[in-house]
C-alpha cells in the first residue's frame, strides 16, 4: 500500500469535499485521462493516462459510495479488507472492481461518448484493408475523375454465404467461451486482483463453431473474387495523397464489417508543366526579335491552350501570371485555383550571317541598345544586382 496515493489527493479534494464536489473532480480527471484521448500519444504517454484514469476511477468508487467513504476515513487502506468486496483495486492489463471496472465507472458517469471495454465484448471482427495506387495525368486532377480499380479481395463465400458451412446444423456454440466469444483470466488474488478479457481462441471471438466446413472456404465464411470498383477522385489531389473509400476492402465473414480501400495517388509527369502545390509552371523560349519587338504566345494549359501577350522590351526571366489556371484546392481546403506561371527565355542565335551581323553592328552603338540602368530598366539593374 506505500506506492498508492491518498484518494483524496487523487481527486484533488479535501475530506470534507460534497458527493456533488467529488464527481466533478472524477468528472475532469476522467475526461483529462481518458485512454480514448491518448491514442495517438507515445507508448509512455499511453501507459501514464491509463495508469491516471484507473487510480481515479478507483479514487471516486471508494469515495463516491457512502459506507466504502466512512470506511476507508476510519481505517483507510487497511480498511479494504473489511466489508463484502473492499475496495478493490487496478492492474495492468484487465481490471477487477467488484464486478465493475474504470470504464464501466465512467460510461455510468457520462453516458458513453468514449469507446467502452466495460461489457466485456471483443471489438468486431473487421476485414484488412486494401492499399493500390492509381495512376492520374494532371488534367484529370484538374477537373477530377471516376477511376476503376480491380481487385483481388476476400468476399462472402457464395457456397455458404459466409456461415462457414452448408448445414446451419453444423454451427454450435463454442464450448470454451460458451457463445460470448471471449475468456476471461483472474490474474493474482485479493487487493491485486485482475481479470485479463480477450478473443476466444477457439472461436476467434465468433462464439461459434463450425463442425462440418464448406468445401468452397474451408469454414472461413470468405473466398477469393476478382472484382471492380469505380471510385470518384476529386479535383485537386497530390502525388501521394491516400483516398479511402470505406467498405471496400477484404471482407471479414461471419458478420464481421468489412475493411477499406486506399488509393495512393500516383500524379503522371506532365510533358510542359511543371507542378507546385495548386499552381502550374511553363517555361517558353522567344526569339530575341519577338521580345524586342512584343508578340502573342501559346501557352499549354489544361483546358486547352490560351494566348498571351508578350510587351515590346520583355526581358529574357520575366514571369507572366495567368490567373486562376492552376488546380484548384482539394474539396475546398485551401484558396480557390491556383495560377500558371509562364517563364520568358530569350533565344539568342550563336551563329549570323554577314548581313546579319552588319546590320545588328549598325545598331551597337544606338541608345536605345546600350544598356543604362539610370533609364526605365534600374528596377531590373536592382534585381540582378541582388541576386549575387
Amino acid at each position: 500500500m506505500a506506492n498508492k496515493r491518498d484518494y483524496y489527493e487523487v481527486l484533488g479534494v479535501s475530506k470534507t469535499a460534497s458527493a456533488d464536489e467529488i464527481k466533478a473532480a472524477y468528472r475532469k480527471l476522467a475526461l483529462q485521462w481518458h485512454p480514448d484521448r491518448w491514442v495517438s500519444g507515445t507508448d509512455a504517454e499511453k501507459k501514464n493516462a491509463e495508469e491516471k484514469f484507473k487510480e481515479a476511477a478507483e479514487a471516486y468508487s471508494v469515495l463516491s459510495d457512502p459506507e466504502k467513504k466512512a470506511r476507508y476515513d476510519q481505517f483507510g487502506f487497511a480498511g479494504d479488507q473489511m466489508g463484502q468486496g473492499g475496495f478493490g483495486g487496478f492492474g495492468g492489463g484487465g481490471f477487477d472492481f467488484g464486478g465493475i471496472d474504470p470504464f464501466e465507472i465512467f460510461s455510468n458517469l457520462f453516458g458513453g461518448g468514449f469507446s467502452s471495454r466495460s461489457q466485456g465484448r471483443p471489438a468486431q471482427q473487421r476485414g484488412r484493408d486494401i492499399m493500390t495506387s492509381v495512376k492520374l495525368t494532371l488534367e484529370e486532377i484538374a477537373s477530377g475523375c471516376e477511376k476503376e480499380i480491380t481487385l483481388n479481395r476476400n468476399r462472402t463465400c457464395s457456397e455458404c454465404n459466409g456461415v462457414g458451412t452448408r448445414n446451419p446444423s453444423d454451427v454450435k456454440t463454442c464450448p470454451t467461451c460458451h457463445g460470448s466469444g471471449q475468456v476471461r483470466q483472474v490474474i493474482g488474488g485479493g487487493f491485486f486482483q485482475q481479470v485479463q478479457i480477450q478473443a476466444c481462441p477457439a472461436c476467434h471471438g465468433t462464439g461459434k463453431i463450425v463442425s462440418n466446413p464448406c468445401h468452397k472456404c474451408g469454414g472461413t465464411g470468405l473466398e477469393r473474387v476478382r472484382e471492380t470498383v469505380k471510385v470518384k477522385v476529386p479535383a485537386g489531389v497530390e502525388d501521394g495523397m491516400q483516398i479511402t473509400v470505406r467498405g471496400e476492402g477484404h471482407s471479414a465473414g461471419k458478420g464481421g464489417v468489412n475493411g477499406d480501400l486506399i488509393l495512393v495517388i500516383n500524379e503522371l509527369p506532365h510533358q510542359n508543366l511543371r507542378r507546385d502545390g495548386q499552381n502550374l509552371f511553363y517555361t517558353k523560349v522567344i526569339s530575341v526579335t519577338d521580345a524586342i519587338l512584343g508578340c502573342e504566345i501559346s501557352v499549354p494549359c489544361l483546358d486547352g491552350n490560351y494566348t498571351a501577350r508578350i510587351e515590346p522590351g520583355t526581358q529574357s526571366g520575366t514571369i507572366v501570371k495567368l490567373r486562376g489556371k492552376g488546380l484548384p484546392a482539394v474539396q475546398g481546403y485551401g484558396r480557390g485555383t491556383g495560377d500558371l506561371y509562364v517563364k520568358i527565355l530569350v533565344w539568342i542565335p550563336r551563329k549570323l550571317s554577314r548581313s546579319q551581323k552588319e546590320k545588328l553592328e549598325s545598331m551597337r552603338s544606338e541608345r536605345e541598345f546600350t544598356p543604362d540602368p539610370t533609364r526605365e530598366d534600374k528596377a531590373l539593374f536592382e534585381k540582378e544586382q541582388n541576386i549575387f
